[in-house]
């Protein structure tokens, strides 16, 4: 079951790189869904794209931003 506010996306992945990516959560104490998303984090962050962070409103508990994706040049470049 996917985490209120994200989205769920199936991937198909090749039997070698789904283990390598086992190796690494477990030795990093994370399950490989966060290590996914983690490594591609880490990915975007080295191309320049800035992820705007994950504010809650109050009131309505949406995201106000509604998970737009920020370039250090300030230009939207998606969603997330």
């Amino acid at each position: 079951m996917a985490s209120p506010g994200k989205k769920a996306y199936p991937l198909r992945i090749d039997p070698a790189l789904w283990d390598e990516l086992q190796r690494m959560a477990a030795g990093d104490l994370r399950s490989v869904n966060a290590q996914i998303e983690f490594l591609l984090r880490e990915a975007l962050a080295r191309r320049g794209v800035k992820l705007q962070a994950q504010v809650k409103n109050d009131e309505t508990g949406s995201d106000p931003d509604c998970g737009l994706i920020e370039r250090d040049d300030g230009e939207n470049v998606g969603q997330r």
